[in-house]
Parts: structure tokens; sequence; C-alpha cells
């Protein structure tokens, strides 16, 4: 009873998207602060903060990496160069280039800004030369020549009446340039490794440069000399000045002293006070975090995932935006510097995926790195939970959605907990007892008791979860497994619970699948295994209302298991390559499955039918979870997209059936209007309703009526342009149709006749239907030519006959005797008689014609059948005399031929 108004589902439909946005590379906030703009290889992308969502987005046609890009002081241009040394001018808002000139530098742009007026451009070139641009009268201004190596910053004085350029190359010098002279005044020396950002004060009396060699300096550019070296320990990639005019008490900032802020190797923003080189304040890493940049900074500084690329000041809301390594930008809000948002810029491969939080407002991203992410659906805002120390490879959620557990290959599992009212997510317990990385996982399905992981060990291993999950003090539950099993030859690839909590199913490399007991003792007992796939099985799952269980292999087939005998059920083949992940869905009636291929694959059980084929990927979709709802499923691809997908099985089937409505509707009224003889409108409601059998209807109807020639050309003429198009389109359909073709050729008729050829060459794929036309009106013409003759044989054979038939005089009289006695008393009798008479008026005739037949030809006999010519007699019917006339000579010489 559960299924009888079960709909199953036919089709998804992409909701919405995650994708990368952000490789690397330079970092802009607009003026409004409304949107992010970011490099990602061939494009910038424009990110809107308030939803994170891509809005806009400009590539260059050559499908170059752009190297560098700026964007004006007043939001409105955009340039970006490519490695094709080509400067594009954009107006990004459309996508649209609207200048595009070449760079003149001989190799690739490295940076470039704008001055405070949006008028001119500076480009520092890998070559060692800055050109300078007016972008509003379209030339160079200047080149400047001196530095060494590539010109990595480009900065104009925040004063554009004092015309000065900063510029920092290779040699570690920060030069100023005089833009009135174009030459180089002077070059600050302080640092020893590369410069990377400069800051002013309002002023534009004293700037703060970072660097590299680990240490800010402060510059006095009256005097340009140095005031002050803040050794910062770290190698630092931003600096910003802070604000002097707000309470920043919260992050150490008590004073009018200069302060300025730092983000660079070690992850963290430190404030520090410029006057007496002191770090007034740093952000406090929670304990997890910690670790694991203490452990990355051991490897190796430079590759830290936690360290700072890029820091930005949105001065107008009071916030700090910062560039993580590993491709994520960060916004602060000040004073406090409490994260507002996140957004990831790159995934990485995605290996696995889940729904989270209430309603499954939130999913969780196993990625190919020791981070989860916690993306929020509706902003695209992300949480990073640190804890694994190396890649995280599966998760699963219980049933509630806000606990999940996750895997590694560190040989650790871990459980977190969602907050079910700020959405905050931390870790609660943590296992280690594998002796490789742990591949899979599993939660209960009737409350949070237990999880189950498989290993690359061969093991399964049951955890049991504490009664209460609340941490106190920071301090993680320590899990230890309570039963250990010695599962497979081979790696465990995949583990589920039956709904029940009693069972537990294993698939492995070694291409196999078993079905396990779990005892209350907490012991595992083995059942049963299940033997079918030719390859390594890659995913298992338990149907939610029958005893059955589905698996996918890397043979390319998904099969459904009994769990009674342990035989195979059904097998569904469809994909070419490995499926990696099967659902259920639809209450256990359909599957979902997921491959190698890049393809989702929506299959009815009952039928072994694949439904749907959804296409949005291009590599492997290692990631496929559905809703609790089951209305929506998401899933992850190695190609770095999460994917969400929509149900739309009832919107299309009511789209289907007012669709159908409307026809009908549209249907009955073509029906009202053909009754009322309203030819004009039918025809266009037919043409709009693209039936062309219906408009076929009309036009015959038309054509039944009386003066129909006058009417179907008032009607036609009538018509809007591209209602004539569609109508000499079906044309040229209908006339390929002996029985149409009349039809057809009266409506181009009048389409010929009253337009010129100029504007019908105008309409749509009108040459295409004027050569398609002429073939079969050619043969349509031949064809009625021939009957034309035909039927003029046929006269001319009825007219002899009727002659022949003809009684002679002396009959005539007997006829007229015998109407005035009684009948002939057998009718056959008769018959003979009129025949006797018409042999014997035939060989008199005979007899007595001396004449010759048309065209020079004697007359023959053959039997008792005789044909003469059209001058054989005066007595000849004169409608006779004129048939040889009517017909062309060729045709008359045939007939007369066979006549004879």
């Amino acid at each position: 009873m559960a299924n009888t108004n079960l709909q199953f589902k036919t089709n998804y439909a992409v909701e919405s998207k995650i994708e990368p946005f952000y490789k690397g590379g330079k970092v802009q906030i607009s003026k409004d602060e409304k949107y992010i703009f970011c490099t990602c290889e061939s494009r910038v992308n424009v990110l809107e903060i308030s939803t994170g969502k891509i809005v806009h987005s400009v590539q260059h046609d050559d499908q170059e990496d752009i190297t560098s890009f700026a964007l004006s002081f007043d939001d409105e241009m955009l340039v970006t160069a490519s490695r094709a040394l080509l400067l594009k001018q954009w107006d990004w808002r459309e996508a649209q280039c609207t200048r595009s000139w070449r760079a003149i530098h001989t190799v690739p742009v490295a940076s470039m800004t704008f001055d405070s007026t949006s008028t001119l451009l500076a480009t520092g070139g890998c070559d060692g030369t800055i050109k300078l641009w007016d972008v509003l009268k379209q030339y160079c201004t200047h080149n400047l020549k001196g530095s060494s190596g590539v010109v990595h910053l480009v900065q104009f004085h925040p004063d554009i009446s004092k015309l000065q350029l900063f510029s920092s190359s290779l040699d570690c010098g920060i030069r100023l340039w005089d833009l009135r002279s174009s030459q180089c005044v002077c070059v600050l020396q302080s640092h020893y490794s590369a410069v990377t950002s400069l800051s002013f004060t309002p002023d534009g009396d004293t700037m703060v440069s970072s660097g590299r060699d680990k240490i800010c300096t402060v510059w006095d550019l009256k005097t340009r000399k140095a005031t002050r070296t803040v050794p910062v320990y770290e190698t630092v990639e931003g600096v910003v000045l802070l604000p002097d005019d707000e309470d920043l008490s919260d992050i150490g900032v008590t004073s009018k002293n200069l302060h300025f802020i730092t983000a660079g190797s070690k992850g963290v923003l430190r404030v520090w006070e410029a006057s007496t080189a002191r770090c007034v304040y740093a952000q406090t890493l929670n304990s997890t975090l910690a670790a694991v940049s203490e452990k990355e900074e051991e490897k190796d500084d430079d590759n830290d995932h936690c360290s700072l690329t890029y820091l930005l000041l949105l001065p107008a809301s009071s916030r700090l935006a910062t560039v993580t390594a590993d491709h994520n930008i960060v916004l602060y809000q000040l004073p406090a510097l409490t994260t507002q948002q996140q957004f990831v810029g790159y995934n990485d491969e995605v290996l696995d995926v889940k729904f989270l939080g209430k309603g499954d407002s939130h999913i969780v991203v196993a990625t190919n790195s020791c981070q989860l992410k916690v993306f929020e659906l509706l902003t695209n805002s992300c949480q990073i939970l640190y804890g694994h120390t190396d890649t995280v490879l599966s998760l699963d959620v219980f049933k509630k959605g806000f606990v999940f557990a996750s895997c590694a290959k560190d040989r650790s599992v871990r459980v977190w907990q969602m907050d079910s009212d700020s959405g905050r997510v931390h870790c609660v317990a943590h296992g280690s007892n594998h002796a490789n990385a742990v591949g899979s996982i599993t939660c209960s399905r009737m409350k949070a008791s237990f999880v189950v992981s498989g290993s690359q060990d061969c093991t399964l291993k049951v955890w049991d979860l504490p009664a209460d999950l609340s941490t106190t003090g920071g301090d993680l539950h320590h899990l230890t497994p309570r039963a250990t099993e010695k599962a497979h030859d081979k790696d465990v690839n995949s583990v589920a619970v039956s709904p029940n909590d009693k069972l537990l199913a294993s698939g492995s490399q070694d291409r196999t699948a078993k079905l396990w007991s779990l005892e209350a003792a907490g012991r595992v007992g083995m059942l049963g295994v299940f033997r079918g796939h030719r390859r390594g099985v890659w995913a298992v799952c338990f149907s939610p209302i029958d005893q059955v269980l589905a698996t996918s292999s890397a043979d390319g087939a998904a099969k459904l298991w009994g769990l009674q005998d342990f035989s195979c059920l059904k097998t569904f083949e469809g994909h070419d390559a490995s499926v990696l992940k099967v659902i259920f869905v639809s209450r256990g009636t359909q599957l979902l499955t997921s491959g190698s291929d890049g393809l989702v694959k929506l299959w009815t059980i009952k039928t072994n039918e694949c439904v749907k084929t959804l296409d949005a990927h291009q590599d492997k979709v290692w990631g496929l979870h559905g809703s609790r709802k089951d209305d929506k499923m998401v899933t992850g691809s190695a190609d770095s997209n999460i994917t969400l997908w929509m149900d739309v099985t009832e919107v299309e089937l009511a789209e289907e059936q007012a669709k159908q409505e409307d026809q009908i509707l549209k249907q009955q009224e073509l029906s009202n209007l053909l009754h009322e003889k309203k030819y004009l409108k039918a025809l266009g409601l037919a043409i709009s309703l693209d039936q062309p059998r219906t408009v076929l209807t009309v036009i015959k109807a038309i054509r039944q009526v009386q003066d129909s020639h006058k009417l179907l050309e008032k009607t036609v003429l009538k018509l809007r342009v591209d209602q004539k198009e569609s109508l000499l389109r079906y044309c040229a359909v209908w006339n390929t149709n002996a029985r149409n073709c009349q039809d057809a050729q009266a409506v181009l008729q009048v389409l010929l006749t009253h337009l010129p050829p100029e504007e019908l060459l105008q309409y749509q794929g009108a040459r295409t239907h004027l050569e398609g036309l002429i073939p079969y009106t050619e043969r349509h013409m031949q064809r009625i030519g021939n009957l034309l003759q035909a039927s003029m044989f046929l006269n001319y054979m009825w007219q002899k006959m009727r002659v022949a038939g003809a009684p002679s005089s002396g009959g005539e009289k007997r006829d007229a005797d015998d109407s005035d006695g009684e009948q002939d008393e057998d009718p056959n009798d008769a018959v003979k008689e009129d025949e006797d008479d018409e042999e014997v008026s035939a060989s008199n005739k005979a007899s007595t014609n001396t004449g010759s037949v048309e065209n020079g030809a004697s007359p023959q006999t053959d039997g008792n059948h005789h044909c003469e010519s059209e001058q054989s007699s005066e007595e000849e019917d004169p409608e006779e005399v004129n048939v040889m006339k009517c017909l062309p000579v060729p045709t008359a010489l045939k007939c007369q031929t066979f006549a004879s």
C-alpha cells in the first residue's frame, strides 16, 4: 500500500553548482565592496560577496592564461593582460571587450594598477620595463626602464597630484619614479627579499612595506628614509595600515600611534605598533589547526597550506579580506577580527559529499586535502574543518543530519557535530586504531550509537559512540573499537549498515561483497558472500524497504542481491566505465548510480530501464547522496565541481499536462473558427501551434468554398511575415506528397505572385525550401501531363465506341415498329439482332468508304473491329471530329495506331 501512490522519478535538473573560481593569482575587491575579482586560468571571475555566486566572467578569445588584471577606482573599467601580450579593456558587467591593444612589452605583463582618477594605467612587465597608458586617450605616455628582472609590484602614490609611481623588482629595492621627468628619483633599500606589498597613510607621507625577508619597514616619504624596521618572524605577503579613527581596542590598539596588520606564512593576522615594533595582537588558532600549522611549518614553510598570500582592506564596511595558499578567501570583521564569510576558490578533486543540517541546508565535502569543507547552500559560505592530518577519503551522516563521521589516510576516524542554531561545526570524537588508510565509513541508522569503518588493512572496525557527544573544555572523546574483523583479501572500499542496525555489508577490491551480522554482544559474524562482479566492488547500499542489497563495481555494472540466498536478482548495465556509487531513491523502487564516465544514471528497478542519464561532470563522480526528503541529490566529481540537483518530475508532469490542456483548448478554438468560417484567425492559430497538419486542414477548408482562390489569396496575404515563413516551410513538406501537392501549389502561387523575390529570399531558410520545392514540382507536372494524355485517349475511345454502337436507320425503324407491338420473347435475340445490324452497317460503311485516314494511313480491318478517320462520313458525331485535334500530335499518332 505504501507504493500505490508512488511517483517514479523521471528527471533531475541542475539547481546550483559550486565551481572553481580562483586558482591563484591576483585578487581585488571593488570600491563599493560588493564584488571580488579573481583570476582563474584564462578568465577573470566576479564573485558577488552577498551570495557567493559568480555573477560575471570575462575570458580572452585566445584562451591564453591571464597574467594580471586591474580594476579602475571607479569600478567601471577592467583591464586584463594575457600571455599573448594583449591588453584588453572590458565592460565587465556585460562581459564585452571594448578595446584591445598590444602591450608593447616583449614578455608577459606581471603586474598592473590604476591611479585614483582611473585615467592612468601602469603595467610592469617580466622584461623589467614599466609602461604607463592613458586609457581615455588610448596611447602610451611613459616607458620607464631601469628595473632588474620581473616588475612584480607597481603602485601609484595616493596623492595623484605628485605624479609618483612606486615599483619593485627582483633586486628587492623600491623604486620611486617621477612621472613628470620619467626618471627614477630614488631607490628605497631595506629589504633583502622580494617586496610583497605597500600601504600608505591617508596623508601620503608615510609608507609601510612588507617582504618575504620577514620584516616590515616604515618609510618617511618626505625624507625618503626608513624610520623603523619591524621584524615579524614570518614571510609577510600583505600589510595594511589600520585606520586611526576607529576603536580597535579589541585587537590591542590603545594609542594613536601608527599600527599595521600583517598576513603571512603562519596563517594568522597580527597587529603591530610601528613605533615600538611590538606585536600587540595575534589571532588564536584552535588546537587542531595549530597542530596542523606546526606540522606543516616543520615540513616546509613555503608550502604551508595555512599561509596567507593576500591581505586587503575594505574600509567602508570595516572588514579585512585574506587569501590563503589553498585558494580560500576569508572576510574578517573589525575590530574583533571575527570570521564573517569564507569562500573556497578551488576544491581540487571531490572525493565525497553529503547533505547536512536542518532541512539539508548544508553540505559537507571531502576534497583531496586533510580539511573538510561545510558549505551553506544559500550563500556558498564555507567553514573549513581542521583535524585530519592527511587526505579525507569518506563521509557519512547520521539520520538527524547534525552529526557526521569522517575517515582519512591518517588511519583515523572522527565524529563531528553541527550546532543547530549557529550552524558551526566542531569535532567531538576521535579514534585511531587502523594499520592503514581508512577508505570507507558508515553510521548507524536508528540513532547515533556507533560507526563502522573499512580500511586498506582489509579489516572492519565497529566504534561505539558515547551517549552524550557534547565536549567540555574542548576535550575530544576518544573512541576505541568494540570489534575488529578481518573481512576481505584486499582493500575495503565501502561499508553500509542496514536500516535496522542489525546487518552490515562490505564491498572490497577483491571483487566480492559480504554480509555481516552486528550482534548485540559486539561481535561481527559473517552471513554470506555476494559473488558475481568481475572487478572490484566500489559501493554497497541497503534498500530502505526490501531485503536486498545494491552493489556497484569497476566492471561497469550495478547489481541487486537477495539477502536470503545471496543470489543476484538484477543487473544494471549502461555505464561505460566503473560505477563508483549507488543509492536507492523513490522509496527503494529506483536507483541512482554514478560512474567514472562522469555520468549519473537513474534506473527503475522493476523494468531494469535507465530512465534518465544526467551529464554535468567531466570526470569521475566520486560523491553521490540523496536528501532526506528525496527531492534533491548532490554529486561531487574529480573535476572539482559540486552539483546540486532538483527532482523535476512533478514540475515536468504539470507542465506537460498544462501544455496538453492548452493544446486541447486551442484545438477547440480552431474548430470553432473553422465552423464560423473565420479562416484568417484559424490559419494564424494553427501556425502558432506549429502544427503543419492542422494548417493543411485549414487550407483545404478554404479551397472548398466558393471563389476559393480569392479567399485563399486574401487570407494568406494578411498573415504576418513570420507566419508566411512558417507557411513556406510547410509547403515544402506538403509538396513531397501527391495528395497535398495541389494545396501546396495553391499557397505557393499566392506567395510567388504577390511577394517580390527579394522579400521571399529574406525568409529564414527560403533558399533551402525553394530548392526542395523544384524537383517535386517537376515530378507533379510530369505526372499531371501523363494523366492528361491518358484522359484524352479515353475520351477518344469512348467517342469511337459510341459511334460504333449507334443503330442504323433500318434498325431505328424496326425499333419503332417494335415499340408499337409486343416485346421480344427472348431479350438475347434482340441483342443478337442489334449486333447483326451493327455488323451489316459497319460492312456497308466499309464498302462505300473511299477516303483515307488522317496523315495518310490506310484503314485496316481486324475481325469485326473497324476504325475510321475523322473524314470518313458526314453522319459522324461532330464531337468525335474534334477529339484528335485536341490531342498533341505524338499522342494522336499513338491513339490512331492503337485503334487501327
